[in-house]
């Protein structure tokens, strides 16, 4: 089984609702993600022969996929009053809303089915919070 790993970070602040702690309130991250893909054989393509896929396609899919949430608020559709929403709007701040409380767990899978529609062949996604913190999800 071949293995690649490759990562990207993006900053960006959550809260988690409905969260009795610190994790409550408004705060940010630099988000460390490490995608993982396998396979069996290696390509016989002029290109990429003798890859499991070429490193740049694999880097790009991943970091236009954590762009998306550089410098962003995120957070969980339907956790903000709307008045509160429509006044972060009307100051042009961006926000990514997500239909899942934005843990590293939760993260970790969405960059799992990101990736995978990509159509890469995963093995495992890890989400960093903090330097010490992670959440994995594999299938």
């Amino acid at each position: 089984m071949y293995l690649l790993k490759t990562e990207q970070t993006f900053d960006s602040a959550h809260f988690l609702s409905d969260y009795q702690g610190k994790c409550r309130n408004l705060h940010g991250h630099q988000w460390r993600v490490i995608v993982e893909i396998c396979g069996k054989t290696l390509s016989i393509d002029t290109q990429t022969r003798d890859m499991l896929v070429d490193f740049g396609d694999l880097k790009h899919d991943l970091k236009t996929e954590t762009d998306f949430f550089d410098h962003a608020l995120i957070i969980e559709k339907g956790s903000l009053k709307p008045t509160t929403l429509t006044a972060l709007q009307e100051e042009n701040f961006k926000i990514v809303e997500l239909p899942f409380r934005p843990t590293a767990e939760r993260m970790a899978s969405y960059f799992y089915t990101k990736m995978k529609f990509h159509g890469y062949t995963l093995r495992r996604v890890t989400v960093y919070e903090t330097p010490k913190n992670c959440a994995i999800y594999e299938e």
